[in-house]
């Protein structure tokens, strides 16, 4: 065999794992490295004229003028706060409910599913007025509660979808052999479903995270005292006032971009790691 075709797998090998994943990394690293160079431009300086891969003199004085600006700690408590509430929640209810479609009968389950799908392409805009409208009635505008309320419904039927097809590779047999055993189906999903779709679960977690996180239409809203800002409100506000300081808009979305990229990166390690609490805690594998 030639020499040429002995080493085409060795070259198509490298490219799919170095090559191809190096590229699409950079691609999307690409937007927050330049957010981060913004930042680190002197405060008050418009945007770079030219594709700048390294500010020429380097500060963080956007960082502290961003801390002036606008209370940064309290809208990032105030982030945290809806996060630590929502998440919990919008992956519990995603994950029982997924269950719950799973245990239908064949013909129910494609109801179920279809419907679910249906619910989804309702755009959201769609129910902004009803939902407003239904809030303000009960007395909750200018409260977290319009922010959670999502959570009760699991953000979005993509989540059920997510963990119904994967519950599906749970075969029946399993399911009813722990039935067998007297076990209720609350103790069946607790202790034999939900630690087989791990993957599914830290899915929904990251998506959920970003969504409360990143959530900016429901604070405009329906917060309206300032003390009960969340970040990406806050940085609209920032970005009103003060529309021209390019590298402290900069800074803010820094602030607001690291959490995401850093429960990304945790729930990859986790998902890779053999011992999840071990990766939690930073250990090797």
């Amino acid at each position: 065999m030639p020499a040429s075709f002995a080493a085409y797998p060795t070259a198509s090998r490298v490219f799919g794992r170095v090559i191809a994943p190096a590229v699409l990394s950079a691609l999307f690293a690409a937007p927050l490295w330049f957010m981060i160079v913004g930042s680190l431009r002197p405060a008050g300086l418009p945007p770079p004229r030219t594709l700048e891969l390294v500010p020429p003199e380097p500060t963080l004085a956007a960082y502290q003028r961003l801390g002036e600006l606008m209370p940064l700690f309290t809208y990032l408590g105030n982030s945290a706060l809806v996060v630590a509430i929502g998440v919990p929640v919008t992956v519990g209810v995603a994950a029982i409910t997924g269950f719950g479609v799973r245990l239908l009968a064949a013909a129910d389950r494609r109801r179920a599913l279809l419907a679910l799908l249906v619910v989804l392409l309702v755009p959201v805009t769609a129910v902004w007025a009803t939902r407003f409208e239904v809030f303000r009635l009960v007395g909750v505008v200018d409260t977290y509660i319009p922010l959670l309320a999502p959570a009760l419904l699991a953000v979005s039927p993509f989540l059920i979808l997510l963990y119904a097809w994967s519950y599906g590779g749970i075969p029946d047999s399993q399911l009813h052999a722990a039935r067998l055993e007297g076990a209720g189906w609350l103790t069946i999903w607790r202790r034999l479903a939900l630690p087989q779709v791990r993957p599914a679960t830290l899915a929904a977690a990251v998506l959920a995270f970003t969504f409360h996180w990143g959530n900016f239409i429901d604070p405009l809203l329906y917060l309206h005292s300032g003390d009960r800002y969340t970040l990406p409100l806050g940085l609209q506000f920032l970005r009103l006032l003060n529309p021209t300081d390019w590298p402290v808009l900069m800074a803010g979305c820094v602030v607001a971009t690291l959490p995401c990229v850093a429960v990304f990166l945790l729930a990859q390690r986790i998902l890779l790691s053999d011992d999840p609490l071990a990766a939690l805690r930073g250990g090797r594998r």
